[in-house]
């Protein structure tokens, strides 16, 4: 790569890590600074709605696509009022007593999601702009690292320094890390739009325009297998690996080797399968990245099967962890660039934000469903494992049809 594409997989990278700040820390450090407080476990369990404008930002994206300030830059034009906003909330929530004030905490950080995820939507945007064709693998692997390292450190690593910090310097911190990658935003150069990406002229987009350009992506050949692609691709996966904590402690293992285990090695497995993921997808071409990545990914599921029908042994267990996250990094990097690589430049923002809802929406249900299944139906821990593992094969199976889809409409004309 050259050193322009190493500058551009920087910021790409940067901006990332600040929109896993907020979620990271919902998930992670918010629980355990609530409980401390006092505060109920009916609140702390209901948590999640916090992360709803992650799950609707589909909803606003062709807003993001529709409006900005082309002196400012299109994409900046949203990133920096969002970068700004998350770094007052963060700022606003470290004065804010708990559990006097609790409702205006959980609304700053409802706050907080709502702005990393509109900022998402432009920074999608903004990479579909900016990375080339042969970019792609490793452009996708900076999204999905810089991401889970700020998950990590929203999480995970401002957590573990809050003794020394405070739970005050906490939020001063992250809204110190937003500021800073506020400013290399503000300098970045936003690349030019050509007329086969703005429209005639470089006009702005009419609503039409915008709905005549879903109507004619959605008919293109294969799109309906395209879908069923993205949407199905982790729901095997996911309802394996929402019951294998529970049958690790089950299993008679202690919580701080699971938290180390799964918790610190799992991670740090995710964060190099990520970024293995983009060498993989820039090597290859994509569907045959695809291929590779799914085969692999079905070996440790079947692990975690195995180990259910045996007495898991600690040794068993790292090494079906550590592979597990590792080729689910890889595949989720590789399934990333292919969506990039499917997205209309014209409206990227837009059509980005709307295969990745598919992607969150699609693996939504194995979770709801393994434990259904685990605690109704009474199915033992190796029947839910043995499931998850042959729907990750039968996903295996969807790649068939991709071949022969439509190219990637990276520059679909504009419709008649």
């Amino acid at each position: 790569m050259t050193r322009h594409s190493f500058r551009k997989l920087g910021l790409l990278s940067a901006l990332y890590f600040v929109q896993g700040l907020p979620y990271g820390f919902q998930t992670t450090a918010l629980p355990v600074y609530l409980r401390k407080q006092g505060v109920s476990l009916l609140v702390i369990g209901s948590l999640g709605l916090l992360a709803l404008p992650w799950m609707g930002k589909a909803l606003w994206a062709p807003l993001v696509d529709r409006y900005g300030s082309e002196r400012i830059g299109r994409r900046k034009s949203w990133i920096l009022p969002m970068q700004a906003g998350l770094a007052a909330t963060c700022a606003v929530a470290a004065f804010v007593p708990v559990p006097g004030a609790l409702p205006v905490l959980l609304g700053l950080v409802f706050l907080m999601n709502l702005f990393a995820a509109t900022q998402d939507i432009a920074v999608d945007g903004f990479a579909v702009d900016l990375l080339e064709p042969r970019e792609l693998g490793w452009g996708n692997s900076a999204q999905v690292v810089g991401y889970k390292l700020g998950m990590l450190t929203g999480g995970g690593l401002l957590l573990w320094m809050s003794d020394s910090l405070g739970w005050r310097g906490l939020f001063l911190a992250m809204s110190a890390l937003s500021l800073g990658v506020f400013a290399v935003a503000a300098l970045a150069r936003e690349p030019r739009r050509s007329d086969a990406e703005t429209g005639e002229g470089g006009e702005r987009m009419s609503w039409r325009e915008v709905r005549e350009r879903l109507v004619a992506l959605w008919r293109l050949p294969g799109t309906g297998w395209v879908l069923l692609f993205i949407g199905t691709y982790k729901l095997g996966e996911t309802m394996v690996d929402v019951l294998f904590k529970p049958f690790l402690v089950d299993a008679g293992f202690a919580p701080e080797l699971i938290g180390q285990w799964v918790g610190t090695w799992g991670i740090i497995a995710s964060l190099l399968g990520s970024a293995a993921g983009g060498l993989l997808a820039s090597r290859m071409p994509l569907l045959g990245a695809l291929a590779l990545a799914s085969c692999l990914r079905v070996f440790p599921l079947g692990g975690e099967w195995w180990l259910a029908l045996h007495t898991p042994t600690p040794t068993g267990v790292i090494v079906t962890t550590v592979a597990e996250h590792f080729f689910g990094g890889v595949l989720t990097t590789v399934l990333f660039a292919f969506m990039m690589s499917r997205v209309d430049r014209r409206i990227g923002a837009t059509h980005y934000t709307l295969l990745a809802s598919v992607e969150v929406i699609g693996k939504s249900p194995g979770g709801p469903l393994a434990g259904l299944l685990a605690s109704t139906l009474g199915w033992s821990y190796a029947d839910v494992f043995l499931l998850g593992t042959v729907l990750s094969v039968v996903f295996v199976a969807l790649l068939w049809p991709l071949r022969r889809s439509a190219p990637a409409p990276r520059a679909l004309p504009p419709p008649a």
